[in-house]
């Protein structure tokens, strides 16, 4: 059934929730998407296998970016689609509950009901709607946009992600890196344990410099961004009678956007001098750019709280393409890919709303 954009903003998130579109299964959604844009002659649409990009081109002073992704983790068994609007707990209200309420297919009915409404935007909008964001990097939507039509995007001066963020905007993201440690001994009997070297003993400096370690608090744009190293992974031994030869940690460090990657593994070498260790995961953090005009102007158009983002997410994307993004949409983010995922309805709408005083 064709997608219907002059729905209202909650009975079209049940809509999109209920075309299932899995990682890899996108095809369907988007579609229908394309279909329901390439219907609005404000806007030229074009396609990049499963992800759909519309741009108005109206000649205003500023081009910003609203994205979001179309694809969601599996479903329950049973599955948790067809979406049901349901009365919520507590403080909720009535809730649509289902497989991409939050994570984000709110944020997408957003997303679309604007370019439906808005024809003519106060600055103008490139429409960002992509696959493959819950799995590995190599299906995202956004890489293949940076790697294949870059200039869709490298013009704006402002990107909003619509992500979940219990509509409070949050601001850039933290960088991750992974790191595997390992220590190497010496095979023997544990019997005659003089015999060999324990490779797992010699993890008591590497744990000991973890336990004592102070994570930096930066604030970057004016946001407080937390750091954080921690040992998330530890492996040894080959049996119970044999003295460990080879043993591995694996830490994670959060760091705050003011570090490149670079800067981030110097910071390891630094931390765990005397030891080796390999790189297996490493993606930079992204500034708010709060201090810039587009930025500001967002802010004080929602008027909501503004936090730092302390995980990672798509706006590094964003800035390694030179545009600055946050993180702004309705649902609990703590509630993404949960059995019971629901979104309050009362949040479709108000994230719908903010997003009209600003571009309307």
């Amino acid at each position: 059934m064709p997608l219907d954009l002059s729905s209202d903003v909650v009975t079209l998130t049940a809509a999109l929730c209920d075309i299932e579109s899995v990682s890899l299964d996108e095809a369907a959604l988007a579609d229908a998407i394309e279909e329901a844009l390439t219907a609005l002659t404000h806007l030229t649409v074009t396609r990049i296998g499963n992800t759909v990009v519309a741009r108005t081109d109206l000649g205003r002073g500023e081009r910003v970016v609203l994205a979001g992704h179309i694809d969601t983790v599996p479903l329950t068994d049973p599955p948790n689609l067809p979406t049901r609007r349901l009365p919520g707990s507590g403080d909720e209200g009535e809730v649509l509950w289902g497989r991409g309420t939050v994570d984000m297919k709110g944020g997408v009915a957003v997303q679309l009901r604007l370019a439906a409404t808005v024809p003519a935007p106060s600055r103008d909008v490139t429409y960002v709607f992509y696959e493959g964001e819950e799995i590995e990097s190599e299906y995202n939507g956004l890489l293949h946009i940076q790697q294949q039509r870059p200039e869709l995007i490298e013009d704006a001066e402002f990107a909003v992600l619509l992500e979940p963020t219990g509509s409070i905007v949050e601001g850039g993201c933290k960088g991750t890196l992974r790191i595997d440690l390992t220590t190497k001994g010496t095979a023997a009997h544990s019997a005659r344990p003089w015999n060999g070297h324990n490779a797992i003993h010699d993890l008591a400096d590497v744990l000991s410099r973890l336990a004592a370690y102070e994570p930096r608090t930066v604030v970057v744009d004016g946001l407080e961004f937390r750091e954080a190293l921690n040992a998330v992974g530890i492996s040894g031994g080959i049996a119970g009678n044999v003295i460990p030869d080879r043993a591995t940690v694996t830490v994670n460090y959060r760091y705050a956007p003011d570090l490149t990657e670079d800067d981030a593994v110097a910071h390891m070498h630094e931390v765990f001098d005397g030891f080796t260790f390999a790189v297996t995961d490493n993606a930079g953090g992204a500034r708010p750019g709060l201090d810039l005009p587009a930025a500001k102007a967002f802010v004080d158009a929602l008027g909501v709280e503004v936090i730092a983002k302390q995980g990672w997410t798509d706006v590094a994307r964003f800035q390694a393409m030179g545009v600055p993004a946050v993180n702004f949409g309705p649902g609990d983010p703590n509630l993404a890919h949960h059995d019971e995922e629901r979104c309050p309805v009362s949040q479709l709408e108000s994230a719908e709303a903010a997003m009209l005083r600003w571009l309307a």
